[in-house]
């Protein structure tokens, strides 16, 4: 089977191709896979240390951009579109998987047009761009959430949810703490504001560390910075001796995620799957940003249900956040409570239901 999973950008868009192709490389131990990106994404850093091909393409982003720079991105469209036939013609995919973002649009499109079969993944309720421009021309649409159903050709759509990262529902404990230098019989609090970090949550974390002092000797801090803030974070950590190990990117996700007793993060579809597979205690910092506000509304569906704890990026500081870490992480009732919702809330099975839905297309178009 000859497979191109095209799109990325960020880690919401990334991670699930990352966790369909693990799941195809399972199944199908002869499968040919091509990643599809961009060179500023963040797939040109993380997908050759997974051992991938990617090739890149010329497409960037379209919304948000003025006049001129969106005539330059057209422009850069159309220069896609003339490479995704040349990787098509030297390849020769089975089907293409679309994963979101703007990376994913000229590809899919391309194989479309070419009647390869075409499936692309809409982590979020409310799909963006280039998935609605996409859906009028995919065979088949995975979604999430049953509310997305209502922004799509019905006929086309199946509820799979996110792709997860098999690796992530199995990290070692013991490996992690090695990894990590911190010590078994603390609870751990892990920290991240996505594949690029967050500097609010990072303002908001330092400033809070003050009103953590109390549980000092209880605690230890995994955190996630981003390249930007490593310094300045890192030296607040030390001034207050606090057990922490801080890094400007996690890669080894399985092993933090397994320590962790409670995170603090973003509300992207990604984070949010992840979160709830592991049935883990969080409490989530919605991007305000994010397109059509999805991150909040992912936040809320996991708050209505008790999986989280939630606070609007607005009202971020540290003595709320510190608040309510020191809430959770001294009840232990509260944070079973918290665990047992999210667990409920999570799927493990959607990239075996998307290969399926992608085998029963190929098929199709054999027969």
């Amino acid at each position: 089977m000859k497979v191109i999973i095209a799109g990325g950008g960020t880690g919401g868009h990334l991670f699930p191709g990352i966790a369909l192709a693990s799941f195809i490389q399972t199944k199908y131990p002869e499968a040919e896979i091509i990643f599809i990106g961009t060179e500023k994404g963040l797939e040109a850093k993380v997908i050759p240390r997974l051992g991938y091909k990617l090739k890149l393409i010329s497409v960037r982003g379209f919304v948000g951009k003025s006049l001129n720079e969106k005539a330059k991105s057209i422009l850069k469209l159309l220069k896609s579109i003339s490479e995704c036939k040349n990787i098509i013609n030297s390849f020769s995919p089975d089907i293409v998987f679309g994963v979101g973002g703007y990376a994913s649009l000229p590809m899919v499109f391309t194989a479309s047009l070419k009647k390869i079969p075409t499936v692309i993944l809409e982590q979020n309720t409310v799909p963006g761009l280039a998935n609605k421009i996409l859906s009028k021309f995919a065979d088949a649409i995975a979604i999430t959430y049953p509310e997305t159903i209502d922004y799509f050709p019905k006929e086309k759509v199946y509820l799979t949810g996110t792709p997860i990262r098999s690796e992530i529902l199995s990290g070692d404990r013991q490996k992690a703490l090695e990894i990590f230098g911190l010590e078994e019989g603390r609870l751990t609090l892990l920290i991240f504001g996505g594949s690029l970090g967050a500097r609010k949550i990072n303002k908001a974390i330092t400033e809070g560390l003050p009103y953590l002092i109390p549980l000092k000797d209880k605690i230890q801090i995994i955190h996630q910075t981003g390249e930007a803030d490593y310094s300045w974070v890192s030296r607040e950590y030390k001034n207050l001796s606090f057990k922490a190990t801080i890094l400007p990117f996690i890669y080894d996700m399985a092993e933090a995620y397994v320590l962790a007793d409670l995170i603090v993060c973003r509300a992207g579809a990604s984070t949010v799957a992840e979160v709830t597979a592991l049935g883990k205690a969080s409490i989530l910092v919605p991007y305000p940003y994010a397109a059509y506000n999805h991150q909040e509304i992912n936040a809320r569906r996991l708050l209505s249900r008790g999986a989280c704890e939630m606070i609007l990026d607005r009202d971020l500081n540290g003595e709320i956040i510190s608040k309510k870490i020191n809430k959770i992480l001294t009840d232990a009732q509260i944070k079973k409570e918290m665990e047992m919702a999210s667990l409920a809330f999570g799927k493990i099975n959607a990239s075996e239901k998307i290969v399926e839905i992608g085998q029963s297309l190929i098929k199709r178009r054999k027969s």
